[in-house]
């Protein structure tokens, strides 16, 4: 019999996944989106925004582990950091393993989501929230790299998926990925979370990895699985010049050893095994004309 509550995530319009709510912790409409954090049954806490799942506390060091050490291993001396979202602070986290750090910017719009994983999901930020190097600013992420006059090395666009109704929707566009290669260092780099890589629900991921392709010279794919997402996870990483796919695997393992912390998920095998499209996703992506525009932005629904 069930005795207990159930959190219903719909992963598209013919999918939904089911989840047991031991403990509801908080639920708040916010100024700019739904927010829940629940305990659920097999995951421990969850983080969830508009009835999307953003990260559970069993697996969550595997998508932030893969959001953030490509980009930066690829770089191997990133100094300043700017994080488009990120809101539980895990993405923080990963970044101040590197002794290279000097500053990290978090942007992100909704100050109440960003205040309750201070409160409940400690175990995601590690209060990395109070390190100096870290600025932590309530605005719009789009607006703040327009205005911003620091050349960032590593700009990491860790979003909500681009729902028509959800905020982050002006997010995805090749007006907004022009601003943000126009904010890179030389040497910089970009990654941004992609929405899934499963070959029924592919429209987003190919959208965005062509869009961005209309800006960067340099643009790989790649993606992992995220047990709490039901689905394989990915990721677009574009840089000015340098390409994850040229390390090698004792440039990735010495570069990995200065690392402040061990990682839990990824390693100089999981960093190339990210970057091993399977043909199905190759041929989509060749295929793939459409860009996506401020004039038309796509919607993940």
């Amino acid at each position: 019999m069930l005795n207990s509550r159930w959190f219903l995530e719909f992963t598209n319009e013919s999918e939904a996944a089911l989840h047991s709510i031991e403990e509801v912790l908080y639920t708040s409409q916010t100024q700019y989106q739904r927010l829940e954090i629940f305990r659920l049954g097999k995951y421990g806490k969850a983080l969830v925004l508009d009835g999307k799942m953003q990260s559970a506390q069993s697996d969550e060091f595997i998508y932030h582990e893969s959001l953030v050490h490509p980009a930066l291993i690829t770089h191997g001396e990133p100094r300043k950091v700017l994080i488009a979202g990120g809101g539980e602070g895990a993405t923080i986290r990963e970044v101040l393993r590197y002794p290279t750090i000097e500053s990290v910017t978090m942007v992100d719009l909704d100050e109440e989501v960003v205040e309750a994983c201070k409160r409940l999901l400690p175990e995601w930020h590690e209060d990395t929230f109070d390190d100096p190097r870290v600025e932590v600013v309530y605005e719009d992420a789009r607006a703040f790299i327009e205005n911003s006059t620091v050349p960032y090395d590593i700009i990491i666009l860790d979003l909500p998926e681009p729902m028509e109704e959800g905020p982050a929707i002006m997010l995805y566009t090749e007006e907004f990925y022009k601003n943000v290669y126009k904010h890179l260092s030389a040497e910089g780099i970009m990654v941004t979370q992609a929405t899934t890589i499963a070959p029924h629900n592919l429209n987003s991921y190919r959208i965005i990895f062509n869009t961005i392709s209309q800006v960067f010279p340099v643009v790989r794919g790649y993606y992992t699985f995220v047990p709490s997402f039901y689905t394989p996870w990915g990721f677009v990483l574009a840089s000015k010049a340098s390409d994850p796919k040229s390390l090698t695997y004792d440039e990735l393992r010495e570069r990995i050893s200065r690392l402040n912390a061990s990682l839990g998920f990824y390693n100089e095998e999981t960093h190339h095994g990210m970057f091993a499209l399977p043909d199905y996703l190759k041929k989509a992506l060749d295929e793939e004309k459409r860009v996506n525009r401020d004039s038309s932005p796509i919607s993940f629904y």
